[in-house]
């Protein structure tokens, strides 16, 4: 009989806080003037509103959050818009393998197309019943449960398709291209 698959990754430690970690200053929010821009390898650029985006269906998940500095969240009810309903509003090229997304403030993080298709990734503006925080993201933060967590990306405004893998903020800095927890892909080697 198979063992079931730790919750708690190598060299994690399970904390009931959900800790505030960014680089630089929040970026301010006006609805008015927000946007989400999806550019690159797709058959048409697209740009949504703020009150376009919010008007897209809804999801709520359920999900373990494991940060690169070894602190775990077990158990995140995160409320948002799944990636795939927003690719569903998409008509990527079929050379496009990768994403880059992109935040206010200059951040960036990239991933394989693949893994954003997983059932579990949103973009994310409510935590445990409640709107994110402007400290945690708000008003909209990817999720991606099976990263560490500097691939969920706070304070995003847009998706970048493209054809090749290219390194995001922290992953030009020296952190792990892949981030998997599992294998403690913390740092490039």
């Amino acid at each position: 009989m198979k063992a079931d698959k730790p919750r708690i990754p190598p060299g994690q430690v399970v904390t009931s806080k959900f800790p505030v970690l960014h680089v630089g200053p929040i970026p301010p929010f006006d609805p008015q003037r927000w946007d989400f821009r999806i550019f690159g390898l797709v058959e048409e650029e697209v740009v949504l509103s703020y009150q376009e985006f919010m008007s897209l269906p809804k999801v709520e998940i359920v999900s373990d959050f494991h940060c690169v500095t070894r602190w775990s969240g077990l158990g995140y009810i995160w409320e948002g818009v799944s990636f795939q309903e927003l690719i569903k509003h998409i008509r990527p090229r079929p050379e496009a393998r990768y994403v880059m997304v992109h935040s206010d403030g200059g951040y960036s993080t990239n991933l394989p197309l693949q893994a954003l298709l997983d059932d579990d990734v949103l973009f994310a503006y409510g935590h445990d019943g409640r709107d994110l925080t402007p400290e945690h993201g708000w008003p909209l933060r990817l999720v991606v449960p099976k990263r560490y967590a500097w691939k969920s990306a706070k304070w995003v405004r847009g998706l970048e398709f493209m054809e090749h893998d290219r390194p995001g903020y922290w992953e030009q800095r020296g952190y792990h291209n892949d981030g998997d927890p599992w294998k403690e892909e913390r740092y490039s080697n």
